[in-house]
């Protein structure tokens, strides 16, 4: 699949989900580099693993999707990420487990497989450990455009940090809680501070089963969720939405475009086990429908 377009760079977290006797690949920026493959989209995705089976197991699904690994660096010293799953009353917790490689992304190293970011986008949650954190800032420093993705998971987040990742980002994508969290409320008055606080061009909100909502200088735009005839799991649908909201940034797609389309994609990914599909036919409809 080519394409002309500027590869974007999607900077964070690469790990594996393990759920007691199973383990499941993933991580935000991994799903949203896995989406805009699957879209037809080259994406570069700077993060880093261990030398480990689960390092070896990235590398081989990276290479069966034709992803670019050349900003995946490898760690001698600290294992691949796992965030351990619990499912207790058929609600699940999480441990992010620390001192992984994720948490060690050399900031030169990055910048060399990379060259001009492009595009940038990042999550919050990468920039919990100091490496990673200066790897992350050399990036921003030479983007074109920041999507800054909010992942509010105590303890792995401060006010202080946190707004110094949100001043410069065009985009801004977080969940009601989360906007309630920054802003002390969840309504359409606290989306618009907190753009216009960090001097964004656009926030999302995401609404779960009932779509999302895109706040900009020029009002509030709304998507519904597309009904899923078998519903699975929510697992990654925000991934999604980010996804198609960067095709539509790259491609020059209107603004509720973006948002209509990204909820159309992260509705159908309501109807998978898990995050992601490794079956190109799931993002066939949606090339052929979105992509000239």
């Amino acid at each position: 699949m080519e394409d002309v377009r500027t590869a974007p760079t999607i900077f964070g977290e690469v790990l594996f989900d393990e759920f007691g006797d199973h383990a499941v690949l993933g991580g935000a920026p991994f799903n949203v580099a896995w989406h805009l493959r699957g879209l037809g989209q080259p994406a570069r995705l700077v993060s880093r693993m261990g030398e480990d089976d689960y390092g070896r197991r990235i590398r081989e699904a990276m290479a069966r999707w034709d992803l670019d690994d050349a900003g995946l660096q490898r760690d001698t010293e600290h294992p691949t990420g796992r965030v351990r799953v619990e499912l207790a009353a058929g609600e699940p917790t999480y441990e992010i487990v620390t001192g992984v490689a994720w948490d060690a992304i050399n900031a030169e190293a990055a910048v060399a497989a990379v060259g001009h970011p492009g595009l940038l986008y990042h999550g919050t949650l990468a920039a919990r450990e100091g490496r990673s954190r200066a790897a992350l800032e050399a990036l921003r420093a030479r983007a074109d455009g920041i999507f800054v993705d909010v992942n509010l998971r105590p303890p792995w987040w401060e006010r202080h940090r946190m707004a110094a990742l949100l001043d410069g980002a065009r985009w801004i994508k977080l969940n009601g809680d989360e906007l309630a969290e920054l802003t002390g409320a969840d309504d359409a008055a606290a989306a618009e501070t907190l753009r216009q606080r960090h001097g964004a061009t656009g926030v999302l909100v995401t609404r779960g089963g009932e779509g999302a909502e895109l706040f900009t200088e020029s009002g509030v735009e709304r998507a519904v969720a597309a009904p899923v005839a078998h519903f699975e799991d929510a697992v990654g649908a925000g991934d999604a939405l980010a996804a198609v909201f960067l095709l539509g940034e790259l491609a020059g797609w209107e603004a509720g475009m973006r948002l209509r389309r990204g909820v159309e994609l992260a509705s159908a990914v309501c109807g998978l086990r898990g995050a992601v599909s490794d079956d190109p036919d799931f993002y066939e409809p949606f090339r052929k429908q979105w992509l000239p």
